[in-house]
């Protein structure tokens, strides 16, 4: 059976009330877990990008304010998901630690093996995404997962563009994945990051290629910060997937599994 992950990114809106409807619709919708990210943009950009970009200054809306943390993980329990979130800096990694019960190492940061071994000492489940990597980027991210303690990674191929057309989706890079970590991380599981929000090509990396967990980004209404972007699902269309409809997906979204960035990524 495969488990869905519902992104809520910065759709919250920084409104706690909008984080807890997020959650219970995620759950409703037959979810297995949600994930926030846990960032500060003083820490993410340099100081000389945010005096002279209002585009970036604008994204400190899109933090999760770090008190949100002990309600987030309570709200979780009371509907049965499990908790997740992506720390974006090593600090936000000690910060998630007591409330989380999953922490995934997005793909911008996973070149940065120091937070993947942060993440994996803790103990915690850990899910890496792969966007824009190469084979050996991939190979050294998860070795570092295993060597730092966590024997069993989610690894998820993902296709950094947003939205990312069928085409570019390249699900058979799902087998390439499995081929290349599995002989020194043999209780790896595999996922696929879905920024398609294509019912044919979620389905497909089910039941064509075996992925054990898909995440996408989920908002509630179209009122979501990142909604705008095109890469997001409501709660409507991604239940009939999670639901295991039947849905036909373009051929050309296997591609041809090499692992490496698409043209969308360049």
């Amino acid at each position: 059976m495969t488990d869905f992950i519902a992104e809520i990114s910065s759709n919250h809106n920084g409104d706690l009330g909008r984080c807890r409807d997020l959650i219970a619709a995620a759950a409703a919708a037959g979810c297995r877990g949600v994930k926030f990210q846990l960032f500060a943009i003083d820490r993410l950009f340099a100081r000389e990008i945010l005096q002279v970009s209002p585009e970036h200054r604008r994204r400190r809306r899109w933090e999760l304010p770090p008190w949100f943390l002990p309600d987030l993980a309570a709200c979780c329990r009371d509907h049965g998901v499990a908790f997740g979130c992506t720390p974006f800096d090593l600090e936000a990694v000690d910060l998630l630690a007591p409330h989380v019960d999953f922490l995934k190492v997005a793909s911008y940061e996973l070149p940065w093996l120091e937070l993947t071994r942060r993440c994996a000492a803790t103990g915690l489940p850990l899910m890496i995404s792969t966007g824009m990597a190469d084979a050996g980027e991939i190979r050294a991210a998860v070795a570092a997962a295993v060597e730092a303690g966590c024997a069993d990674p989610t690894v998820f191929h993902c296709v950094s563009s947003y939205p990312a057309a069928a085409a570019e989706c390249n699900l058979a890079a799902l087998g390439a994945l499995r081929d290349l970590v599995r002989p020194f991380a043999p209780r790896a599981k595999l996922g696929w990051s879905d920024h398609s929000v294509d019912p044919g090509v979620v389905r497909r990396a089910i039941d064509r290629w075996g992925t054990e967990v898909v995440e996408f980004h989920f908002d509630l209404e179209g009122r979501g910060e990142e909604f705008g972007g095109g890469h997001c699902w409501l709660p409507g269309t991604i239940a009939p997937v999670i639901a295991g409809g039947d849905f036909s997906a373009d051929p050309a979204c296997d591609g041809d599994g090499r692992l490496g960035p698409v043209p969308a990524e360049a």
